[in-house]
């Protein structure tokens, strides 16, 4: 394929992500609600789809493990501007 070609390909067909880097957001992860930063809105495969990594601003714990970062997916959280 020539480089144009490949262009127009990856204009088509790639993810377009919903949120930007720092984009402020709250949603439930495992039933746990948490309020948080965008880290990076991505497509790793098809068969997993979009997911969204989350830093957020105070740890969960689980199975004895706390967690400041989490993933989940785009249609489970919302824009903070939205909250209340």
């Amino acid at each position: 394929m020539a480089n144009g070609r490949l262009t127009e390909y990856f204009a088509k067909n790639r993810y377009i992500g919903k949120w930007n880097i720092g984009d402020r957001v709250y949603g439930k992860y495992k039933g746990i609600p948490f309020i948080g930063s965008v880290g990076n809105d991505s497509l790793i495969n098809e068969d997993d789809g979009p997911r969204v990594t989350i830093h957020i601003d105070l740890p969960i714990v689980e199975d004895d493990i706390r967690k400041s970062v989490i993933i989940v997916k785009p249609k489970d959280i919302k824009s903070l501007k939205d909250y209340g």
